[in-house]
């Protein structure tokens, strides 16, 4: 019912930043409620990491490993979330995924998730 489309990640160098998007399709917007997009990050030979959520009303929460330096926003129709990641280093390498929880007008009680298939983001000198 929905899909989702990571893009943006990337090799860039220690220091520098990288701006993330996931975009949401698959539903009229107008019949679907996302209540919460979230980031998290998978690095190699670790567990995922939950990086930031932002909720339907605008709230947003981080982890404190990318607070001060990530910060997550959403387009004007709330179709597609994009990650600023700011002053990266080396421990941001990982692959980010994107996972929203949503409920459609056909089942407003019913919340359901959908995940993306990740983007890789490699920082290094």
């Amino acid at each position: 019912q929905v899909q989702l489309v990571e893009s943006g990640g990337g090799l860039v160098q220690p220091g520098g930043s990288l701006r993330l998007s996931c975009a949401a399709s698959g539903n009229d917007p107008k019949d679907l409620t996302i209540t919460h997009w979230r980031w998290s990050r998978q690095a190699p030979g670790k567990q995922r990491e939950l990086v930031a959520v932002i909720e339907s009303v605008g709230l947003t929460n981080y982890a404190d490993s990318v607070k001060g330096r990530f910060t997550i926003s959403r387009n004007y129709r709330k179709t597609a979330v994009d990650p600023q990641m700011n002053r990266l280093t080396s421990d941001a390498t990982a692959v980010y995924y994107c996972k929203v929880d949503f409920r459609t007008a056909a089942c407003p009680t019913v919340t359901k998730t959908a995940w993306g298939k990740g983007t890789p983001v490699n920082v290094s000198p």
